[in-house]
């Protein structure tokens, strides 16, 4: 109890501005977490998520690099990570609509190349940056405008989610019987994959690109075990990143341990947890 006082202390201390900032961003990120990572769970399109979110390495190794060697002077690491992530999205889908059948060795290859093109250039930048940071993410380093921008991008989000709510639905559900209902099923497709690629830019951030892809997926399918439709697992979804984010918040800043991995560790153990929970559950009900 004490430690949660400590937290909730440093939190409305105005001389730590950064856990106030840490704090928002836990819970900004929430509802991309919970609702396209509801989309991305239901669509079993993880791969393809993954695949972007460690493919932006590239772009930010070459924004550094241009930028410190003063061929395009103060370029942001975000531009070129967005870039990235929409080229790889666009080559990633493409693939997977017209040639399903090299679908997994296209996403390897985006991985492998985009992380590869990343460290080369980061290599080769003046001072040489260490990858670490991009990889592995730091919520407490957080900057004010990043919050406006996932402030943006929520709002954004959120209002595609309702106004496309039945399209989504049914093309994440059953896409044939989508395609029958005149759902353009591959422009929806390419858009999720679109607003997924620029929602992973903006989420390296706070738990870094390689744990990116374990909070798109396990608050959502923790959620999945009480959901009755793809709303209410959004609903939870958001509501379960906000509760793991709070909780390696609070966890993270009393033991001085990475807040990014500290979150992932918690979504994982929950999860982890309510599936054996289920299974248990199952065969005690099999064996009655």
């Amino acid at each position: 109890m004490s430690d949660l006082l400590g937290f909730f202390s440093a939190l409305f201390n105005p001389d730590f501005p950064f856990v106030r900032n840490a704090f928002f961003a836990g819970l900004l990120s929430s509802v991309l977490f919970g609702v396209l990572g509801s989309v991305v769970t239901v669509k079993r399109i993880a791969g393809l998520a993954g695949a972007i979110s460690h493919a932006v390495l590239g772009g930010i190794g070459i924004a550094l690099y241009l930028s410190a060697t003063g061929l395009v002077p103060n370029l942001s690491p975000m531009v070129g990570a967005i870039i990235f992530a929409l080229l790889s999205a666009a080559i990633i889908g493409t693939v997977s609509l017209h040639s399903k059948q090299r679908e997994d060795t296209v996403i390897q290859a985006i991985w492998a190349i985009g992380m590869s093109i990343g460290v080369l250039f980061m290599a080769k930048t003046p001072g040489y940056t260490d990858p670490s940071s991009y990889l592995f993410g730091n919520i407490l380093l957080i900057a004010s405008s990043d919050l406006i921008l996932l402030a943006i991008l929520d709002v954004v989000v959120i209002v595609l989610a309702w106004r496309f709510y039945p399209q989504i639905e049914a093309s994440a559900f059953d896409e044939e019987f989508a395609q029958v209902r005149g759902i353009p099923t591959q422009l929806v497709f390419l858009a999720i994959l679109s607003i997924t690629a620029v929602a992973v830019v903006l989420l390296q951030t706070f738990v870094g690109i390689v744990m990116v892809i374990a909070m798109l997926t396990l608050p959502a399918g923790t959620a999945g075990y009480n959901a009755k439709n793809l709303a209410s697992m959004m609903v939870f979804a958001t509501l379960f990143s906000f509760l793991f984010s709070f909780a390696g918040l609070v966890v993270g800043w009393e033991f001085d341990i990475p807040v990014g991995a500290t979150v992932v560790v918690i979504a994982g153990s929950f999860y982890l947890g309510r599936s054996a929970g289920g299974i248990l559950r199952k065969w005690r009900k099999h064996h009655d």
